[in-house]
């Protein structure tokens, strides 16, 4: 990457880091602390998911908006409105201050804004590179949290965590200002942005709706987990000292993630993991369903839930991008974003209804059956394509040499796909994990384009 890639990727790392973190570190706590408010778990459980609701809905929009006025602009306007939801659950008095809070953290809506400013500042070479750093670093924040949030409530309690929110928000937007460069032009890149003329043909797709409805489930379940396992805990650990749960279980689980990876991606066994990890999230939801009382038990099941969770996080991506159609890989991304911040709202919303109305056991059954339907699904997905996407940078072209490009390129070894797309001077194919005859393509390009020949090398 050049120090420019680099910078950008960094810093926007940062900013989707110190945003997360935030809204991560309440969630191994916020629960038992609500019941100081209310006895009410369904008003518990909305407090948790509600930011996902707004954030479903203003996510997709405050990418467009950045085309139009501006990524920065829009990527401060969001952190500024996350800020201010951060202040208002830190000083409310009642769940239903919090709830507002929440809603206002959700609105500040900037993960397709952020995404589309890392498009705009690395080339389409290295953009998957920089959209892994940023991935890595959601992954970090998430294990960090769950670790720190028990301690920072033994600490500051939840008031001085939103507020803590609140200061790392305007902490990224420093970052945002004085870091992150500036992009020389903003255009719209089809790989990381949502089109809403291609939303039909994602939405067309059952492969893709698998998917959708997988990280919605996933999210839903752990959003429903969350407002009951801090009560599970509690019964043989003081909630300060719950780290020495989540630390290790978290740790263990990334360990343990990294081989199965490793075998999907690299061995080309991805359903086989997949599944097996849809089975190992469905038991670790019945194992808690039974094992609420026993604190061992409860830990296992954990170990259980994180490294499923870990490794279909790492997954659901990968094989996004593997099926999506090239020119509409940014819009199936932005609708399986959406479907994630829905589960979260959904699961927060009906596992504390569950829990109020008929137990805690009931939380997980709903988590269960998620999982039953989810692993149906999985079983019968088509094993996906052993793919990945390259993306080149050509400039501006008419659509008949785009056409005869297109066919020029079909012919290499390894090329399964070709999508030339004129108005983004863009050429994106997929090719085989295997290998792929990148030499040649390189050279019709550079021969073709004449002009790209610089950007090609």
């Amino acid at each position: 990457m050049l120090p420019s890639e680099r910078r950008a990727a960094i810093s926007l790392a940062g900013i989707f880091g110190l945003r997360m973190l935030g809204m991560f570190l309440i969630l191994p706590v916020f629960a038992v602390y609500a019941r100081t408010l209310t006895d009410d778990h369904t008003l518990i459980g909305l407090a948790l998911g509600m930011y996902g609701l707004t954030q479903a809905i203003l996510m997709i929009p405050f990418g467009m908006a950045s085309d139009r006025f501006g990524r920065k602009p829009i990527i401060m306007l969001g952190l500024f409105i996350f800020a201010i939801g951060s202040l208002l659950a830190a000083n409310a008095d009642s769940i239903y201050g919090i709830i507002a809070g929440r809603a206002l953290q959700g609105a500040g809506a900037i993960s397709a804004a952020v995404t589309a400013l890392l498009a705009d500042l690395t080339r389409e070479e290295k953009r998957t590179q920089a959209m892994a750093m940023i991935g890595m670093t959601i992954g970090l924040a998430f294990a960090g949290s769950m670790a720190a949030g028990p301690v920072l409530y033994a600490w500051i309690g939840i008031p001085g965590m939103f507020l803590l929110t609140a200061i790392l928000a305007f902490a990224a937007m420093g970052v945002v200002r004085f870091v992150t460069p500036n992009p020389g032009v903003t255009a719209f890149h089809s790989d990381a942005q949502a089109n809403p003329a291609r939303f039909g043909d994602c939405l067309q797709r059952p492969e893709l709706l698998r998917l959708n409805f997988g990280i919605f489930a996933l999210h839903a379940a752990q959003m429903a987990m969350f407002v009951v396992v801090p009560f599970a805990l509690q019964q043989s650990l003081p909630m300060a000292e719950h780290w020495q749960v989540y630390l290790p279980v978290v740790l263990v689980s990334f360990v343990l993630m990294v081989p199965a990876i490793i075998v999907a991606e690299k061995h080309g066994r991805m359903k086989p993991v997949f599944v097996g990890s849809v089975a190992l999230m469905l038991g670790a939801q019945v194992l808690m369903a039974v094992a609420l009382t026993h604190f061992w038990l409860i830990v296992l099941a954990l170990l259980l839930y994180f490294i499923a969770f870990n490794t279909l996080e790492a997954s659901l991506p990968s094989l996004v991008s593997k099926i999506a159609p090239p020119e509409a890989k940014g819009t199936a991304m932005g609708i399986y974003n959406t479907a994630q911040a829905f589960g979260l709202f959904l699961g927060g919303m009906v596992g504390g209804w569950l829990a109020q109305q008929y137990g805690f056991s009931a939380t997980f059954v709903f988590c269960g059956v998620l999982m039953s339907v989810w692993l149906g699904l999985a079983m019968s997905m088509t094993p996906p394509p052993r793919v990945k996407t390259q993306m080149f940078h050509v400039g501006p072209i008419e659509t008949l040499q785009a056409q005869h490009l297109a066919a020029q390129l079909t012919v290499f070894s390894g090329v399964e796909a070709v999508t030339v797309l004129p108005e983004e001077g863009a050429v994106l194919l997929k090719v085989s994990q295997l290998g792929w005859d990148e030499e040649g393509v390189r050279h019709v390009l550079a021969r073709e384009v004449p002009e790209s020949a610089a950007v090609l090398r």
